[in-house]
């Protein structure tokens, strides 16, 4: 598990084509300082002013950074659903980082159950990466995935597959004779994975549902 935040934040520069120097700039500190925390160890932690200004800059919670862990209720009727800090790949695979996960999205309690009876303990959010899956699932949305269903409920459709140590997002066709399915990708530039067996794949839950950013 990813939980020293250090890894956390040298894990974000990284995604998103941050520098340490720009981020010591921007909390008002000498250019070296995120540098020094990450690589040496100093400070051994974030100020707490240091630390919010991070969590609101990457739309993250303080407790990934170090913080105190969050109490979060959401208001009557509205069901919270966790987001793992994970990347689906719709492209060649994401390697899997398994992280606690943290109240994202509140849904309202009878839209919800017009998607999935599985309860919100068996849901997640999580975001997608790579292109494979477009125009369906573009880079940066985010997906709630019914971890419920899989297994015995697997049909057609868009799922959260784990192979080998990737996890990826694709569209599932059965074969309705036989333990073989077809793994398709939205994006025609990308090809198919015919005639693929289910004991080579492990299915982790279905997309019910995708959120994203109107540019």
């Amino acid at each position: 598990m990813m939980n020293d935040p250090r890894l956390v934040l040298e894990r974000l520069c990284a995604e998103r084509g941050e520098d340490f120097a720009g981020l010591s700039r921007m909390l008002g500190r000498n250019a070296a300082y995120i540098q020094q925390y990450v690589r040496r160890g100093t400070p051994r932690r974030l100020g707490e002013e240091e630390r919010r200004k991070l969590a609101r800059y990457f739309g993250i919670s303080e407790t990934v950074l170090g913080g105190p862990a969050e109490t979060v209720s959401a208001p009557a009727g509205l069901i919270t659903v966790n987001r793992h800090a994970v990347a689906v790949s719709a492209g060649p695979g994401a390697i899997v980082q398994e992280e606690l996960g943290k109240p994202y999205f509140a849904f309202d309690e009878r839209w919800l159950k017009t998607l999935t009876p599985s309860s919100p303990t068996n849901l997640s959010i999580v975001r997608v990466e790579g292109d494979s899956m477009a125009p369906t699932l573009n880079a940066g949305d985010d997906i709630l995935v019914d971890l419920g269903d899989a297994g015995d409920r697997l049909r057609d459709g868009i799922y959260v597959l784990r192979i080998d140590e990737a996890l990826v997002v694709k569209r599932l066709a059965l074969n309705p004779i036989g333990r073989r399915v077809t793994i398709q990708s939205d994006n025609p530039a990308y090809p198919d994975w015919p005639d693929c067996s289910l004991d080579e794949i492990k299915p982790i839950g279905r997309v019910v549902w995708a959120g994203r950013r109107i540019v």
